[in-house]
């Protein structure tokens, strides 16, 4: 409370902040950002503190630039496609990204990507000349298929450091997917990005943009294997994950422990083993001295006096199940002991520190004394440098027990398991659109059968082709899509046959093993085209339409495609009746194949809420079109013919 009344601007320009973050700098209206948003050519030239590049304007083009595409299910690739709530995505990403907008706004929670670093030798999209004529842009890529048309592989460069916009066709490439990217997280979603030394200035300016800047959470250093040949003057060996919030204030402290050690938030229990001291004493029952700093697990036993060495103890420690029988003064030269005087004080008890944190001492497995302090809610245990997540050789190492051949560097599943448990639930949609190997699939599925989650997978891979040359092209895989679909198969199957003969007693064997497969691909209907200049153009147009659907569309695909563009998920429960489908129990019904008053009245009796059908179905049968609209409307259900 101020004690003033509601200020109105500031109001409606966090209203707005909410809608349209990237047209706010510094916390100001960027009036040429708004413009652009908006859809107006817009040229970025005042000087201000602003994250500007060449090409800027056609990003914001690309981003605002309408998809026909869609998605077709490919169950031969899949793995129980009718029951799973997983989804790989075999297309580029900017276009999927787009075609999930209606399906997925605001439903996801986690997003990871990796995406290309930048480093020179990376191959990518990015917007190009905007301006010049799509035959001349057809032209100068020299990439159609059979029919003419231009195909996305051939938009799938490389970004030499020799090019004049090398930054900018990076930047390009990032902001439209990333601004689509956060139109599909929830309102306390997050976003991790992986990148290293060539973009991650570039990166934080950019998440900043898109994000805002009052978003950002934190930013992870990553200590990899490093690469240690052909180097000059510095050695990298780290890499950066940098993390944003949709709404920072609603992402809550993360849940889980310091990367760098055990979790022991299963030993915080009454009956704690413990030890007095840092470095503890030799064992009384044992002639091996044990090394400096690694105490012995006195559960039960004597700890004796001893003199001229440090710690001292001042009398002998009793312990006996787990409780100490007699008072011990301790001296133990570390910044704990009054800590751990106080808690044998409290007779093993835990206490409360100066942060009002609940602490005791236990000996973990290999011995080593341990505080362990249980925060409260709006403490995080998470840590800014990531130590013990391995590298690309472990990595590389889970793909060959997998005996699947990838030339490149995928992240290690640990890594992506640690980024997964700070989520506060484990129950959610996560969502990875540069895919390559699939870790963070691997990474779902194992996590989900250690813990007995339900999180979700969606994975989207481009079709990049397999050099011929590479390994991954001599065992077989085309294209890194290809990778990706058979690792994901074959961590499906090591789980199954890890779960054989074993009895369910946590209940983690029902967990999600499959996932489905979908395809990026032009629509089923046909597209008016906006550039018609002629009457006859107009009236051929016309001709074509008569019927929108293309003749070689299947009614599945036509199914999933309805689906997407009303705005329910690729995973809806579908259920095939005699002549038309439901989707989602009672939510929608689908009448694809055949209309007739039979049919129609079973909809009727089903009473979905939605009901889609085709145009075709009613052809020289207007007087049926008609009965069943006015039939539906007095049922109260959307009819929608197409």
């Amino acid at each position: 409370m101020d004690g003033k009344s509601l200020n109105i601007s500031e109001e409606k320009l966090d209203q707005l902040k909410e809608i349209l973050p990237e047209i706010f700098t510094e916390n100001k209206i960027d009036w040429e950002k708004l413009k652009a948003a908006l859809g107006d050519n817009v040229e970025f030239k005042n000087e201000r503190y602003v994250l500007n590049w060449a090409g800027k304007s056609d990003a914001f083009r690309a981003l605002q630039s309408a998809s026909t595409a869609t998605l077709v299910p490919c169950k031969e690739e899949s793995v129980n496609f009718d029951e799973t709530q997983n989804i790989f995505i075999e297309g580029e990403n900017l276009e999927v990204l787009k075609v999930l907008q209606k399906s997925y706004f605001g439903k996801i929670k986690m997003i990871y990507i990796d995406p290309p670093y930048n480093t020179g030798n990376d191959h990518f999209i990015y917007p190009d000349r905007f301006a010049e004529s799509r035959e001349d842009y057809l032209s100068r890529i020299g990439d159609k298929d059979e029919t003419g048309l231009m195909t996305r592989e051939g938009l799938f460069r490389k970004n030499s450091k020799d090019s004049g916009h090398y930054h900018s066709n990076w930047l390009s490439m990032m902001y439209p997917r990333l601004f689509l990217a956060r139109n599909l997280l929830r309102d306390d979603g997050v976003i991790f990005v992986s990148i290293d030394d060539n973009e991650v200035h570039n990166l934080r300016l950019l998440m900043n943009e898109v994000f805002g800047e009052e978003n950002f959470v934190g930013q992870f250093i990553w200590k990899t294997d490093g690469n240690f040949d052909n180097q000059a003057k510095i050695k990298n060996c780290h890499e950066y994950i940098v993390l944003y919030a949709k709404t920072e204030e609603l992402f809550p402290h993360p849940p889980v422990v310091d990367p760098n050690i055990p979790d022991k938030s299963k030993l915080f229990k009454d009956e704690i083993r413990n030890t007095i001291v840092k470095n503890g004493p030799k064992n009384p029952e044992s002639k091996i001295s044990l090394p400096k700093g690694f105490p012995v697990d006195f559960s039960e036993g004597e700890i004796k006096k001893r003199n001229n060495a440090w710690p001292k103890y001042y009398s002998d420690a009793i312990i006996r199940n787990g409780k100490l029988l007699n008072d011990v003064i301790v001296s133990s030269g570390w910044s704990s002991k009054d800590l751990l005087e106080e808690f044998i004080n409290n007779n093993l008890v835990p206490i409360k520190d100066n942060k009002d944190q609940d602490t005791t001492f236990i000996i973990s497995k290999t011995g080593a004394i341990e505080i362990i302090k249980k925060r409260s809610e709006n403490q995080s245990h998470v840590i800014s440098v990531l130590t013990n997540m391995g590298g690309s050789q472990k990595a590389a190492s889970e793909l060959e027990d997998l005996n699947v051949v990838f030339d490149n560097y995928p992240k290690p599943t640990i890594m992506l398991n640690y980024l997964l448990k700070m989520i506060s639930k484990n129950d959610f949609i996560a969502l990875d659109f540069f895919a390559g190997s699939c870790t963070t699939a691997h990474a779902v599925l194992a996590l989900n059968k250690e813990d007995g989650g339900n999180r979700k997978f969606i994975c989207v891979q481009l079709p990049e082709k397999c050099d011929e040359d590479t390994e991954a092209f001599k065992a077989g895989y085309k294209t890194i899509a290809e990778i990706g679909k058979e690792r994901v198969r074959r961590v499906i199957k090591k789980i199954k046959e890890e779960q054989e003969g074993k009895l369910d007693l946590d209940g983690n064997m029902e967990k999600d093993l499959g996932f489905k497969v979908f395809k990026l691909q032009e629509s089923n209907f046909k597209i008016w085209r906006t550039n018609i200049e002629t009457e006859e153009e107009l009236l051929s147009q016309m001709e074509l339409h008569l019927d929108p659907l293309d003749e070689n569309a299947r009614i599945e695909d036509v199914l999933y495609e309805l689906l997407l563009k009303s705005g329910v998920p690729l995973t809806a429960k579908i259920k095939k009746e005699k002549g038309f489908v439901l989707v989602n129990d009672y939510e929608a019904a689908l009448m694809l194949e055949k209309a007739d008053e039979k049919i129609i009245k079973q909809i009727l009796a089903a009473k979905p809420k939605k009901v889609f059908t085709l145009d075709r179905l009613f052809k020289d049968n207007d007087k049926l079109k008609t009965n069943t609209a006015l039939q539906m409307k007095d049922a109260g259900i959307e009819f929608k013919v197409i």
